[in-house]
């Protein structure tokens, strides 16, 4: 089964974590063993897995991608202009895989998994299946 989170991000950029949501599916399920395969179906928006305890780690990730892809460039093309967006959530990626053991996501003691908007806001999806080890 694919289940579908809905988010409606209030910023142009911003991180969104969602490991509590992905934790309550597997309790749903009832995963104890597998595998959870977090997919971002958008090009503007991005998955990533990263430090959760302290909230600068966010400010900086995206003012570093603001730096590095600035809203405006003279040489953008895209008639959208929303080229920025375009290379953030390339660079981010648009998905995840986190193995489960012990009905638990195996992520590091400070790691976070976050929907990553980049071109908010707007009303945003993401896929996520579990799988289950036999």
């Amino acid at each position: 089964m694919i289940h579908t989170l809905h988010f409606k991000t209030t910023r142009r950029d911003e991180m969104i974590e969602i490991t509590r949501q992905i934790h309550d599916l597997l309790k749903q399920e009832n995963i104890e063993e597998g595998i959870a395969v977090i997919y971002c179906p958008h090009t503007t928006a991005g998955i990533t897995i990263q430090e959760n305890a302290d909230p600068d780690v966010k400010h900086d990730v995206l003012m570093r991608l603001d730096e590095v892809y600035p809203w405006e460039h003279p040489k953008y093309r895209h008639a959208e202009g929303n080229t920025a967006s375009h290379l953030k959530a390339m660079t981010v990626g648009s998905s995840q895989t986190v193995l489960i053991s012990g009905s638990r996501l195996l992520l590091g003691r400070w790691q976070g998994i976050y929907f990553c908007e980049f071109d908010g806001p707007r009303e945003r999806t993401c896929l996520v299946r579990l799988l289950k080890s036999e």
